[in-house]
Parts: C-alpha cells; structure tokens; sequence
C-alpha cells in the first residue's frame, strides 16, 4: 500500500529529507506558506482584534458581587405558604383528570393485581414454612 504513494508523489520529494523534530516540521510548514498581506488583512491580525473584544469583556468581569441591599427581603413564612398553595392549585390545574369510567377501570386492575401478589406470597410462605417444618422438624 505504501509503494502506491511513493509513485504517486513527484521525483522533487524523493530526496527530500523528512523532519524529525514538531519543531522542524513547523518550520517547513511556516515556509511552504505564503506571506501575510501587509494591508492587515491578515489572519494573525483578525484575531488580535477578537482579543481585544474578548479583553473588554474579562474587564467587565472584574468588578466586585453587588450587595444585598438594593434587593427585596423574603417574604414572611405566611406569604411563602400561601405561595406555595397558590403554585400547588395551578398545577392541579393542568392534570388531566380520569373519568368515572377510567377510574373504576383503574381501581379494579389495582385490587386484582394486589390480590394476586397477595395470594402469592401467601402461597410462597405456606410452602417455604413447610418445608422448613419437614427439614428441621
């Protein structure tokens, strides 16, 4: 696979020596570039602008934690309740209620169903006691 490649690049690299070193090989990649324009159109130039903004915005992130005083005091434990209660109502608000219909439905599968386990771990209980009864007798 690698004798594919070696036909497909030109005779000019052949001889050529590779880098060994991250800093050689940044060395021949920073020649193999072309130059910057001098009109400051440049890469480099771009981004010490966005720098610049982003300084302005760490300058502003310096300054000290506001106090306490502008803002308002908690409301008393009474107006908290009753917040609350307020809260509770508006979110029973927007349940949607069984009908009649659905919560007998309901209601029934929920007994069956306990009666069931009910009736199984009486079932398990009577065996495991007899058998407990028969090996230790």
């Amino acid at each position: 696979m690698s004798e594919g490649r070696e036909q497909d690049q030109p005779e000019e690299r052949e001889g050529a020596v590779r880098p060994s070193t991250a800093a050689a090989r940044r060395e021949r990649r920073a020649s193999s570039r072309p130059a910057a324009r001098k009109d400051g159109s440049s890469a480099e130039s771009k981004k010490s602008v966005a720098k610049s903004e982003e300084s302005d915005e760490d300058a502003k992130k310096g300054r000290p934690t506001k106090t306490r005083e502008g803002q308002e005091k908690r409301p008393s434990l009474i107006g908290r309740f009753f917040r609350y209660i307020r809260e509770v109502i508006g979110e029973l608000r927007k349940v949607i209620w069984p009908t009649r219909k659905q919560l007998v439905t309901y209601t029934g599968v929920v007994l069956v169903f306990v009666v069931f386990m009910v009736a199984l771990v009486w079932a398990l209980d009577l065996g495991f006691g007899a058998a407990v009864f028969e090996l230790f007798g």
